[in-house]
């Protein structure tokens, strides 16, 4: 049995000059968002993509789901498509539309930036892999903490999600606002 086709994909340069006919729904925290997002993008994060799927299904043009880099995106696209909602995802997400050169709005208050949800991940395991270890010489039984961490790490990759992006994206610094959801799908529905 062969796995379900991924999400459709939307090359950079075909969703920048799409931009105008697209709505584009950026599923990261809204810290991310506010740290830099595509023109015109509404923050939809994505634990809350459930709530905002009744709006999404009226939302004009096709929908293109950006993220930092296309993991998050995709699958929320995925889950959408579950709920009869067909959605694009960005190849290569925010960081692949910046490094081509091209423009992210950020609001104009001075929110301090906030890290990209795959760092924090990298950092906050690598910190806990490396207290296992340490701990571990004190006493072996903490050596299984560095190894759930590399457990989780490869479930992570094979499954493609992240529960520790998860848990992150619940701290204070990646919310620096809370999402206005209300305000965003008040914006969307009168896009339609």
């Amino acid at each position: 049995m062969t796995p379900p086709p991924g999400p459709r994909a939307l090359g950079i340069e075909e969703a920048r000059t799409r931009l105008p006919d697209l709505t584009v729904i950026d599923v990261r925290t809204p810290g991310e968002y506010a740290a830099g997002h595509l023109p015109g993008a509404l923050n939809v994060p994505l634990d809350q993509l459930g709530r905002a799927l009744p709006t999404l299904r009226r939302a004009p043009g096709e929908l293109l789901v950006v993220c930092a880099s296309g993991a998050r995106s995709e699958n929320a696209c995925r889950l959408l498509a579950e709920q009869g909602v067909l959605a694009l995802t960005l190849t290569g997400g925010t960081q692949g539309w910046a490094a081509r050169g091209h423009e992210l709005h950020r609001p104009a208050s001075g929110s301090r930036r906030t890290w990209a949800m795959e760092r924090q991940v990298r950092f906050t395991a690598g910190a806990i892999v490396l207290v296992g270890l340490g701990l571990g010489l004190l006493h072996p039984a903490w050596q299984l903490l560095a190894a759930a961490i590399a457990g989780g790490l490869v479930f992570s990759a094979v499954t493609n999600t992240c529960g520790m992006a998860a848990v992150l994206s619940k701290l204070p610094h990646n919310r620096p606002r809370p999402a206005d959801l209300d305000a965003t799908l008040a914006a969307l529905a009168q896009r339609g």
